[in-house]
């Protein structure tokens, strides 16, 4: 049985369809069915947090496989389920970090991240660490100031990076957790092609036909209720703008091949994916 966290995200619902393509044993932990609505029905509904290690025992039971993905800050998520994938005799952990993680030295948000693994690494089962880039659906964080004013804000300027679709990593989730060999290995996935912002907003433009201004951020405070537009813990504040000047800084962009190489086809396109979203860029009403 494959035990899936974050189900109901970008990665997870993409990971959900992949493994049930597969036919693979499947539970879904969820803190609200609800939101599990749409996905796969053969898939199983475990309802537990992971901020409440005690509601985590029914979910782990009979799970020899677990897909880990925790948010924010903090590491208390992934210490409650590596306890609990330790009690219940789990066999391997397919791990969510960061590319930023192999960075030197380590970026804030990094250091998070290394700390996650650290526990994974610690618990003594078998883990394989899959540290993604940014990702295309970023891009979904400049929808208020598109629709609303026809214009994203960019905070990194020159600054390249090649952003991967969440399905693609999903793909390579699904390939680790029902294949053999991928114990104990860590793989940096980026997609194929790297871009400015300003070269990712004219793509977005072009695909739904509509020209999109773009105008560089004049202040970190700025960057910051860009991407949080109700505010930040000051940690992860200082974070987003540590990654913003970092991002700014590298305008070549850091791409690997792991995608082709572990799915044998290229990493899906920005245009691609821009084309399957074109509907939540256009204004209400619009075609």
């Amino acid at each position: 049985m494959i035990l899936v966290t974050g189900a109901t995200g970008n990665i997870g619902r993409e990971l959900t369809r992949e493994l049930d393509a597969r036919r693979a044993p499947l539970r879904l932990l969820v803190r609200d069915r609800a939101r599990a609505a749409g996905l796969p029905d053969r898939a199983e509904r475990a309802v537990g947090d992971l901020g409440e290690p005690s509601t985590l025992t029914p979910a782990f039971d009979g799970v020899d496989k677990l897909f880990l993905l925790t948010q924010g800050i903090g590491t208390d998520h992934t210490a409650a389920a590596i306890g609990a994938a330790q009690a219940a005799g789990v066999s391997h952990i397919v791990h969510l970090s960061s590319l930023h993680v192999t960075l030197d030295p380590a970026p804030a948000m990094a250091r998070w991240h290394h700390e996650r693994e650290e526990i994974v690494r610690a618990s003594g089962i078998p883990a394989t660490l899959l540290r993604p880039g940014g990702f295309m659906t970023n891009a979904l964080d400049w929808l208020p100031t598109i629709l609303e004013g026809n214009h994203v804000l960019d905070p990194v300027g020159p600054g390249r990076y090649a952003p991967i679709d969440p399905a693609d990593i999903a793909a390579v989730a699904a390939l680790v957790l029902t294949g053999a060999g991928h114990e104990g290995k860590e793989y940096v996935l980026t997609g194929g092609e790297t871009f400015t912002v300003t070269e990712q907003v004219r793509i977005i433009s072009e695909t739904i036909g509509r020209d999109i201004e773009v105008r560089e951020v004049t202040t970190p405070d700025e960057a910051v209720r860009f991407r949080f537009p109700n505010g930040a813990p000051q940690a992860l504040a200082d974070a987003i703008t540590e990654g913003f000047h970092l991002m700014r800084a590298d305008t070549v962009g850091y791409r690997t091949d792991t995608v082709e190489r572990l799915l044998g086809r290229k990493p899906r396109t920005f245009a691609d994916w821009c084309a399957r979203n074109a509907d939540a860029f256009r204004r209400h009403g619009t075609t």
